[in-house]
């Protein structure tokens, strides 16, 4: 008798089990967002991949800034199609393999959606992995050629290299100058890349590239030897391309001691340079260096002011263009989920395609092309120093110039 109303017992709480479950499928089916097939609850998974340490750990930082702060507004604002953004950050050190492994990582934690990297080189290791798992990747600052191709899931929210490489020639032509030189490190495609455009607009516009240096590594300390060279060769501008962390401590200072006091020009791995100057160095040598760039933080439009003033207030410090490239690349992922009505990749990667859609980000007002990068100019800054303040407080930045992609054609 016992065992029977045992077994009754259990029975009966059985079908109190798959009645519940059964109750709550439906429920969830009833409230499910959009055609993602997730509930409305369920948050949209955002990754990013940076260099958040190593060498180049200053971009990825300010890509994590700029895109927590960005989401954190989205969030606050309600969401994107009811549904609250959760930001997954990795560290991918600036090399290639660690971009990779991050990649994979965020794929195993069913991330679809992916922003980085921040180089030309990690984030070339990438883009065939986001075409091989269809997962949308959309880079801030990585601006080699060959990161985007039509029909596939990569876009960038940056000008490639032949468009600043352009940029640059177009500025070299308006200042008068007719005799330039070049550095690169042959060996990395943002440098390589950079200089080959440039040298090749400068071919177009009648400017003479009189000599030409390298460095083995993009971590050169030491740039003696190349601008001893550009000063035999009494060239009026030298095109440089490195990052920060070697154009601060060493390269201007060097081309200085070295004897070439001509114009030095770079590009937006400049940006954030001054901030590892030296103490006690000649601060005077960064007169005449100057860098096209994204964006110019002094821009009085209201897109711009207003994210220069809600970022130095949450971080204590005026934003570099990877924070806003990236503030960039998660605006674009919104207006596309939102046109799509879903977080499905295929589906937003089929919105970003549309190259009739206008964007308005920090930098910028633009469109892209076929192949899923920017139209759009770049504005050319100066670092200068004022004696009147002295020491590193008397360094900082002022806009030189403004160039359209319209002035380049």
């Amino acid at each position: 008798m016992k065992k029977k109303l045992l077994a009754l017992l259990l029975a009966l709480c059985m079908v109190f089990v798959l009645a519940a479950c059964g109750s709550e499928t439906d429920s969830d089916a009833e409230t499910s967002g959009g055609d993602s097939g997730e509930a409305s609850g369920d948050t949209i998974k955002i990754g990013m991949i940076g260099p958040q340490t190593g060498s180049n750990a200053a971009y990825g930082t300010s890509m994590l800034e700029g895109l927590q702060m960005t989401i954190d507004e989205i969030n606050e604002a309600g969401g994107i199609l009811g549904r609250q953004v959760e930001l997954i950050a990795t560290d991918d050190r600036g090399d290639a393999t660690e971009a990779q492994n991050a990649f994979n990582n965020l794929i195993s934690q069913g991330v679809t959606l992916i922003i980085g990297s921040a180089t030309s080189g990690a984030t070339s290791a990438l883009t065939n992995l986001a075409n091989e798992e269809g997962v949308v990747l959309i880079t801030p600052s990585a601006t080699a050629d060959d990161i985007t191709t039509e029909d596939d899931y990569v876009f960038r929210a940056c000008f490639k290299d032949t468009l600043q490489g352009s940029i640059a020639a177009a500025y070299v032509e308006q200042a008068g100058i007719t005799r330039v030189g070049t550095i690169a490190c042959s060996a990395d495609p943002y440098s390589s890349g950079l200089v080959n455009a440039f040298i090749s607009a400068c071919q177009e516009r009648g400017i003479e590239v009189v000599e030409q240096q390298s460095t083995a590594t993009m971590d050169a300390q030491d740039f003696t030897n190349q601008f001893t060279a550009m000063a035999s060769a009494d060239v009026d501008l030298v095109y440089a391309i490195y990052y920060y962390n070697a154009v601060g401590p060493f390269l201007v200072t060097q081309a200085r001691a070295a004897g070439y006091d001509g114009i030095i020009m770079g590009a937006d791995g400049y940006d954030g340079a001054l901030d590892y100057v030296s103490e006690g160095a000649d601060y005077s040598a960064f007169n005449d260096v100057i860098y096209t760039n994204h964006y110019d933080p002094s821009d009085t439009s209201a897109a711009v002011q207003d994210y220069v003033t809600a970022y130095s207030e949450l971080y204590g410090t005026t934003p570099l263009c990877f924070a806003a490239l990236a503030s960039d690349c998660m605006m674009m992922l919104q207006t596309a989920i939102e046109t799509a009505g879903t977080d499905e990749a295929s589906a937003v990667r089929d919105a970003l395609s549309d190259t009739s859609v206008t964007y308005e980000g920090v930098t910028g007002t633009f469109t892209l092309d076929e192949s899923g990068t920017p139209i759009k100019g770049a504005a050319v800054i100066s670092f200068a120093y004022d004696e009147s303040v002295g020491g590193l407080d008397g360094l900082g930045t002022e806009l030189v110039t403004t160039i359209s992609s319209d002035e380049i054609a």
